[in-house]
């Protein structure tokens, strides 16, 4: 796998966490699988590649990479604008976040006691789900910039349902962060389109075969 591949693995995970939000309030429906690999991301330190933060495969990241890449094509058919905006939400927190040492602290500190809670109950478990969603509403929400979902409001109600989505969102911006580690930046939407595409392709097709 390519350095850009490597990014595209993490950006594409942002982007998976956006569509797993927006299934979740358009319908109360989850992809399981695909939750379980995002809420395992925020859990892992010191991988030994980007595959590895997503348990060491990019199955459950596919539908990621399908919205990165009509997001690069400007495909308006098949763009998804909540998605996409999400993504971006989560881009611009992440770099909010890398500013406030004091929230990572308490990030830090509480993922130890969630890490618990995970060799108890299960990565995917909703008292888990409930810890994680809890941290994001304590650190992530107190931002002046918040990430308004756009749903059903009979889905959007539902405590379980809102925790999924804070988690997600959580995940989306640990993924945010890794992407612009390995040298990402929001520039490169702009204007290395062709290149990205060109990278991404192969890993969509890989994952499609």
């Amino acid at each position: 796998m390519t350095p850009l591949q490597e990014q595209l693995v993490a950006l594409s995970a942002v982007f998976n966490a956006a569509i797993q939000v927006d299934r979740i309030a358009r319908t109360g429906q989850s992809s399981e699988p695909a939750l379980a690999c995002m809420v395992g991301s925020l859990l892992v330190r010191n991988p030994e590649n980007t595959l590895a933060v997503y348990g060491g495969d990019d199955l459950y990241l596919r539908d990621g990479y399908r919205a990165l890449a009509s997001t690069l094509e400007r495909s308006p058919t098949n763009l998804q604008r909540d998605p996409l905006r999400y993504t971006l939400a989560m881009l611009a927190l992440e770099r909010q976040l890398d500013k406030r040492g004091d929230l990572q602290d308490i990030i830090g500190s509480r993922l130890e006691q969630i890490e618990q809670q995970v060799q108890h109950f299960g990565v995917s478990h909703d008292n888990v789900i409930a810890s994680f969603g809890a941290l994001y509403q304590d650190t992530l929400s107190t931002f002046r910039q918040r990430i308004q979902v756009q749903g059903d409001t009979r889905f959007l109600q539902q405590s379980g349902n809102a925790a999924k989505i804070r988690t997600l969102l959580f995940a989306g911006i640990r993924s945010a962060r890794l992407w612009r580690q390995l040298g990402g930046h929001r520039w490169q939407l702009v204007f290395s389109r062709r290149k990205l595409l060109n990278e991404l392709y192969p890993l969509l097709r890989g994952n499609e075969s």
